[in-house]
């Protein structure tokens, strides 16, 4: 597999840092309230047309979940995003230049509005399958 600033890729996978492997292994074990909630209602295979996976690392960073039918990344934000606005903005850009579009939810509105979280996240699903085409 070709390397590239330390990032691996091939012709079926997104560039990634396998440097952050045990960092994604660790925070999957030591995910957030919101996270479990969000993973636990919505994303597990049985309950999602697609398949998310957890704490997948893309480039140099590690998004909360990710769909690769979709080409949607899902970030759910605690206060460990607070001050870092600017990173996130970063972030997502380069996350946005290979194509990915990145979904945000504040943890507090999945642990107390997950009503109208869900319903966005049904929404944004909907408007995504439109944009990416048929399966």
């Amino acid at each position: 597999m070709p390397r590239k600033h330390g990032l691996i890729t091939n012709h079926r996978e997104l560039p990634y840092n396998p440097e952050l492997k045990e960092r994604a292994r660790e925070m999957r074990n030591n995910s957030t309230k919101g996270e479990i909630k969000f993973w636990c209602e919505l994303l597990r295979k049985r309950k999602s047309d697609y398949q998310f996976y957890r704490q997948k690392i893309i480039l140099h960073y590690i998004v909360d979940f990710y769909c690769a039918k979709l080409k949607l990344v899902v970030e759910i934000d605690g206060t460990s995003h607070e001050g870092k606005e600017e990173y996130d903005k970063n972030r997502e850009n380069d996350l946005n230049k290979l194509g990915l579009k990145v979904v945000r939810y504040e943890d507090l509105d999945v642990l107390n509005n997950f009503h109208l979280v869900e319903k966005d996240f049904k929404e944004q699903i909907r408007i995504r399958e439109m944009e990416v085409g048929p399966r």
